[in-house]
């Protein structure tokens, strides 16, 4: 899969001289909450929906509201995680696209990446997922590796999913038909298994010993 096929250009950027007027009707026909402004090819930043809307002088140009503009942007070829992290981290569903000279070529529309980002193989190869936590200072991605390959799993890919104070869980998908190995083997190095699976032995275990004590105390 090539990302690029996924630059858009159907959404004319504006420029510093459009007036708040265009821009406002601009939003109004379209479900997005931003627009770049171009200016000579270049991107000056990305205008705010919630922001234009607000603005009461509708024959103003954009230019004296430039203090508005969000700055955030991708490149080509960007990779499909570091897209969803910046959709995520600047709260938007457009991202303006420059080329290697910075110049503006389109733009990604966040419905496009998320389904591009659900056909991957990395989540729809069969298999299982583990959220695993274990101390900051005594994890080890490599361990973890170790760990799953060792059980003859093959791990698909991971992440880190959470970071507490202390602890931090890393999710893991992992295509093997003795996941309850590989999760005794996690617990043996000392870290907890978050996710819960029908087929781990350890947990029924205890689920017979609660079942037993039950039993004998009311006796």
């Amino acid at each position: 899969m090539n990302i690029n096929d996924f630059i858009l250009n159907e959404i004319k950027e504006l420029s510093l001289d459009n007036t708040v007027s265009s821009a406002q009707d601009l939003f109004k026909n379209l479900p997005i909450t931003h627009i770049p402004v171009v200016e000579n090819g270049k991107l000056i930043g990305c205008l705010p929906e919630s922001d234009i809307q607000t603005i009461e002088n509708k024959e103003g140009t954009i230019k004296e509201y430039d203090y508005l503009l969000d700055n955030f942007h991708t490149i080509e070829r960007a990779t499909l995680l570091d897209l969803v992290t910046l959709f995520a981290d600047n709260d938007c569903n457009l991202i303006p696209v420059l080329d290697k000279e910075l110049n503006y070529v389109g733009y990604y529309e966040l419905g496009d990446i998320l389904d591009a980002f659900a056909d991957s193989p990395f989540l729809h190869l069969e298999s299982e997922t583990l959220i695993i936590q274990k101390g900051k200072s005594e994890h080890s991605m490599s361990q973890i590796s170790q760990i799953v390959e060792s059980n003859n799993g093959k791990l698909l890919g991971m992440y880190m999913s959470h970071e507490g104070q202390d602890d931090i869980q890393v999710t893991l998908k992992v295509s093997s038909t003795e996941i309850n190995e590989i999760i005794q083997t996690f617990r043996r190095y000392d870290y907890t298994v978050v996710t819960q699976h029908d087929d781990d032995f350890y947990i029924e275990e205890l689920k017979d010993r609660a079942r037993y004590l039950r039993k004998y105390l009311d006796m």
